[in-house]
């Protein structure tokens, strides 16, 4: 795979004059400013040689968009008005699943007053049972919109079917794609152009390197506001109920210049251990968290072991500000 970063100009009848009669592979996109051109494979894309090619970056990698080979400055992903990616570390918080009016006004309420910059709840829940609470759908959305609107947070919610685009065009400010559809190409490729902000989430035994090429599939369709979040794999490790790859994270940090998220609240499976790996995906770098924070968490419909209470994400909100602040950033 070879990316040629072109120069700024209007027309490259030329060069598409060339590719079209070689047997390459290609594709033009525009991201973050820059006209871009794919070409592959390597033998054939290497003929090509075209007055309006500024840089020819050649790379072995599965991920050349994702990958900071290219684009060695970090991108930083704007949701609205918050900026995902610079010096502060920024929260979203809310419900594992949104219940009520009633239930996500509380918790956007007290996570705005704690210091969160989004607010995050399910509104279309993938379960592993059939039987369990599967959200309210559309009706969902629209709670947490009115709700992100009282409060004046963003907010994010996990989209599971393309067939629901058009809600998340009309409802939402940053698209999450959840764990199990981390390889959901028509999902990835549907997302891609709804043209919002992405939270990705690693699958639950995606390597790092598979986690980067389902990004780029996004990247791919045109949309580079992606930001990448670990929620934890699937190990043998039954003391938690994911693993947090924290190695993996970091490893990710130094292969793309995505930003990176991490969800605490499902590695950890019990509220008790969400401050600890919160804080250490902190000290780790990331840019982002999210968490989960219930009114009353033993009567949630959904995750009531890992969601926190609106006391509790005050307490962790104190902390993660400390800890940024003693590595030069803020919360």
């Amino acid at each position: 795979m070879i990316l040629f970063i072109l120069k700024e100009r209007k027309d490259y009848s030329t060069l598409k004059e060339k590719l079209q009669g070689s047997s390459a592979s290609y594709k033009f996109l525009n991201l973050y400013g820059k006209n871009l051109l794919l070409a592959w494979p390597d033998s054939e894309a290497e003929k090509i040689s075209d007055e309006s090619v500024e840089i020819a970056v050649k790379t072995k990698r599965p991920y050349v968009l994702a990958s900071n080979e290219w684009k060695k400055e970090p991108t930083r992903v704007k949701v609205k008005d918050v900026e995902v990616g610079g010096e502060k570390v920024v929260v979203a918080a809310g419900p594992c699943a949104v219940e009520s009016e009633e239930q996500v006004l509380t918790v956007a309420k007290a996570v705005k007053r704690a210091g969160a910059s989004l607010l995050r709840g399910g509104a279309y829940k993938p379960r592993t049972s059939p039987y369990s609470f599967q959200g309210l759908g559309e009706e969902g959305v629209k709670i947490l919109r009115r709700a992100g609107d009282e409060v004046g947070l963003p907010i994010v919610t996990e989209i599971m079917d393309t067939k629901d685009s058009e809600v998340f065009k009309k409802y939402v400010d940053m698209v999450q794609i959840g764990a199990r559809n981390a390889q959901n190409f028509s999902l990835l490729k549907e997302v891609a152009s709804i043209g919002k902000p992405v939270l990705l989430k690693r699958g639950l035994a995606n390597t790092v390197e598979e986690w980067l090429q389902a990004a780029e599939y996004l990247l791919y369709g045109g949309n580079g506001d992606v930001v990448l979040c670990e929620r934890g794999i699937r190990t043998f490790e039954k003391a938690t109920r994911f693993t947090l790859d924290v190695g993996g994270m970091v490893a990710a940090k130094t292969m793309t210049h995505l930003p990176m998220c991490a969800d605490p609240s499902h590695p950890a499976g019990k509220r008790e251990l969400v401050h600890s790996l919160a804080l250490a995906s902190v000290a780790a770098g990331v840019d982002m968290l999210l968490i989960e924070v219930h009114p009353n968490p033993e009567k949630a419909l959904s995750d009531s072991e890992q969601q926190l209470t609106p006391e509790s994400f005050e307490v962790l909100m104190n902390r993660i500000k400390a800890l940024a602040s003693a590595l030069g950033r803020s919360a």
